[in-house]
């Protein structure tokens, strides 16, 4: 077989998944990366270098995946979120950018040098672990119902050498002592009805159901959290809460009738309604 160029590889898979990619180029240089072991600055200074024929097997065979697809995220068992790059698996959501509003609103809030934060339905432990990277006098719980979901953020945050962070298995707030209290609860829950249309498009098609899918319009884990995190916030704590771009209205409403102040919905990467947000007051010690 003749030989080929990382060039003539990346521009030959670009082509193929141009039908069924919006980042087809960057979704082929990660994916050749990912093969040959190389980061991405590589490509642009020995773009001419020839690729061995087992590496291009390998490539070939991931972009069919993703032509398919299959996340590249789960592809390559990783993700960077918030500059940390987190490993992926096909139990767990993949970290989005939007996601680090979540993140961004959270920090600006923590004026505080010490605190306890907590986060729920943690995932790769993406929130927590971007979180404690920013505040060490934190301490930081991130929570999971699934068993292998916290071990990944376990690993996750080894790797990353990240100690004021610790993952538990919980399904909400059932494994926290009643008397936990924290200055921050946040979550990115489910809040995708069950016959929304966008499950069967992209990356979500792969992503766990049980991540993403949520009765009641997509709505009953998001009230569920807004009605109990009140239990478990300190005086003047904030719960902040991701939802689609459509639920702002609800989940402020929500907010409001439970008695948080400050209630507010922050605008993500697109400008659409994603995280909302409320405090609970001085006064209320219960």
């Amino acid at each position: 077989m003749s030989d080929i160029s990382a060039d003539a590889l990346l521009k030959a898979a670009a082509q193929t998944l141009s039908s069924s990619s919006d980042t087809a180029r960057l979704d082929a240089e990660l994916l050749l990366c990912h093969v040959i072991g190389k980061p991405r600055t590589w490509l642009y200074t020995w773009g001419d270098q020839t690729i061995a024929e087992e590496a291009r097997a390998a490539f070939a065979t991931l972009i069919e995946r993703r032509h398919t697809g299959e996340p590249v995220a789960y592809l390559i068992g990783e993700r960077e979120f918030w500059g940390l790059t987190l490993e992926t698996a096909p139990h767990t959501l993949i970290p989005r950018p939007d996601t680090e509003l979540v993140v961004d609103t959270a920090l600006a809030r923590a004026t505080r040098a010490e605190g306890q934060l907590l986060d729920l339905g943690t995932g790769t432990g993406a929130i927590a672990l971007a979180f404690a990277s920013e505040r060490a006098g934190w301490q930081v719980i991130g929570a999971d119902v699934v068993p292998e979901a916290v071990s990944l953020a376990q690993r996750n945050a080894r790797r990353l050498g990240i100690a004021n962070a610790r993952f538990i298995e919980s399904n909400w707030f059932t494994a926290l002592p009643p008397t936990a209290r924290f200055e921050l609860i946040v979550s990115n829950p489910p809040y995708i009805a069950a016959d929304d249309h966008h499950l069967n498009e992209g990356d979500v098609r792969f992503e766990p159901r049980s991540a993403l899918v949520a009765d009641d319009d997509g709505l009953a884990d998001l009230r569920h959290l807004v009605d109990t995190a009140w239990q478990f916030l300190r005086p003047e704590g904030w719960l902040l809460l991701e939802h689609g771009w459509t639920q702002a209205e609800a989940v402020c409403a929500m907010l409001n009738e439970c008695g948080y102040v400050q209630v507010e919905s922050l605008t993500d990467l697109g400008q659409q309604p994603r995280v909302s947000l409320g405090q609970k007051p001085m006064n209320h010690t219960v």
